[in-house]
């Protein structure tokens, strides 16, 4: 699949690329960002997924995340995806948290949104396979993400196990069945049998199935947001099934990307670890 190069910036001694493609999965052109280590020059590396929260696109975690620096240090690439499909011809809604911007990393079976909103088949398939034939990537996959992406990346990894070695969160919204932030969406997307939304709840896909390794969520004890994340659900599910890993609430801190780039290096050094 042929890619397009928007922008190509120096960082780190790496290489901060955008690029776009036309995506048969979702239907429409398709924009996602990648960095590349100094490493990447010498041979394949590693490579960490970030998927970012409600209204972003690709570009907030590459200029606000801070991964740049700390994946250059440890060798790894970072490839960020955009949150959903984009164009005049895509089905959105005025409400910040449905539509454009708001994907949830799920594969839509209702109209108007099945014929573009497939997120997750986007990610898991067809732009891994892109970013694989493309760039030079070892098959070796962590994932995180902030927020709906932090929902996105546990979702996807327990679900493909075999596709991600290692695993990780910023904030995510960690029982969306039972939260505004996942019924609604959940309900526009998928309809309203609710048996249908538990392959999308971090939390009841970890009481069925768990997590093959350790995983990291970081969690702001001061975000404006925690009634409708319930990280507390997540971490009862994980003592309750002994998962390896840890829930860290960061005093003071809350949902901003000034929280994800405290952290930044943490989740970095955390996933080197498991794929290098």
């Amino acid at each position: 699949m042929a890619l397009d190069i928007v922008s190509e910036t120096r960082s780190f001694g790496g290489t901060q690329s955008v690029f776009k493609h036309s995506s048969n999965t979702c239907g429409c052109e398709m924009t996602f960002a990648a960095y590349l280590p100094p490493q990447a020059e010498e041979g394949p590396v590693p490579v960490l997924w970030y998927l970012s929260g409600l209204t972003c696109t690709h570009e907030n975690a590459m200029t606000k995340g801070g991964f740049q620096e700390h994946a250059a240090k440890h060798g790894l690439a970072v490839i960020f995806p955009d949150t959903s499909p984009r164009g005049d011809s895509v089905s959105d809604d005025e409400a910040y948290d449905l539509g454009q911007g708001a994907g949830f990393y799920v594969n839509a079976t209702r109209d108007p949104w099945r014929r573009n909103y497939r997120m997750y088949d986007y990610i898991v398939s067809e732009l891994r396979s892109v970013v694989m034939d493309s760039l030079p990537l070892q098959d070796r996959h962590g994932i995180t993400g902030h927020s709906m992406g932090g929902h996105g990346a546990i979702t996807l990894a327990i679900r493909n196990k075999d596709l991600f070695q290692s695993l990780s969160a910023f904030s995510p919204i960690a029982h969306p069945t039972q939260s505004d932030w996942g019924r609604k969406q959940l309900s526009a997307y998928l309809g309203d049998d609710e048996s249908a939304w538990s392959d999308h709840d971090s939390t009841l896909l970890l009481e069925e199935h768990g997590w093959k390794g350790e995983l990291l969520v970081d969690q702001g004890a001061d975000d404006q947001f925690l009634e409708l994340l319930k990280p507390e659900a997540l971490a009862e599910m994980m003592a309750k099934r002994r998962q390896p890993g840890q829930v860290r609430m960061q005093k003071g801190y809350d949902h901003s990307y000034f929280f994800v780039n405290s952290f930044a290096g943490d989740h970095v050094a955390w996933h080197a670890d498991r794929l290098n």
